[in-house]
């Protein structure tokens, strides 16, 4: 059965891919006002990619958690460029959903002046993004994960995902002859389709929870029911 937070993350992703803006008409508009003019729906989670909400969903677990149940609907945006149209239909001109998020360093200007554009603050260094419940993730979210639990740590987990053998040949392309292990292993996770998606979580499963990247850690911990 479908989650009321499963309802909205459908209906905004429709209505944000709507190529008149934002007809506010439309069938999924509708949706999204309905369900975030509720008590159920708390805060939408803007984040890049699926993987990421994979990622999200699975330290939440981790921690006894649920983010559908607590009524925290993580968007994956579909590329970073996209932040603005989400932004501007969710944020206090829009909607007036609670919003938080997650990025990689090379989008994080993306994130920014998404952020400034909605009269969410000025010139937004990192360290102001924060209070805001937006976090940024150096470079990116595998890079993060792969540091957290290292390379030996990671490519157990390769193996256990039967990948070891793909691996290792991947690692004798003349283009990744010269790379350390760990710059291996992120390339190597991108290599095919929904692969990110499935290390997302098989790395997540993995960590030490004192050792969770901190971008995931204090976004999970901004989301939190204690947090309010």
């Amino acid at each position: 059965m479908e989650t009321t937070t499963g309802r909205f993350r459908a209906a905004v992703r429709e209505w944000a891919a709507d190529g008149s803006a934002a007809s506010a008409a439309s069938a999924a508009a509708e949706v999204a006002r309905d369900v975030a003019a509720g008590t159920e729906l708390r805060t939408a989670v803007l984040v890049e990619g699926v993987s990421d909400h994979v990622a999200l969903d699975a330290l939440a677990a981790r921690h006894g958690r649920s983010l559908d149940a607590e009524g925290i609907a993580v968007i994956p945006l579909g590329g970073a460029t996209n932040i603005g149209r989400f932004v501007h239909l969710l944020g206090p001109r829009g909607l007036g959903v609670t919003l938080a998020g997650l990025c990689d360093a090379g989008e994080e200007g993306h994130f920014s002046r998404a952020l400034e554009r909605e009269g969410l603050g000025h010139d937004l260094a990192r360290a102001d993004m924060e209070p805001l419940g937006f976090y940024v993730c150096d470079a990116d979210l595998e890079q993060e994960l792969i540091r957290s639990l290292g390379a030996e740590s990671v490519q157990r987990v390769v193996d256990a995902q039967g990948d070891l053998r793909a691996f290792r040949i991947f690692q004798k392309q003349p283009a990744q002859r010269e790379r350390d292990v760990e710059r291996q292993l992120r390339r190597f996770m991108g290599t095919i389709s929904g692969r990110k998606s499935q290390y997302a979580r098989s790395l997540v499963d993995a960590l030490d929870l004192a050792e969770v990247p901190r971008p995931l850690d204090r976004l999970l911990a901004h989301v939190s029911p204690s947090a309010r």
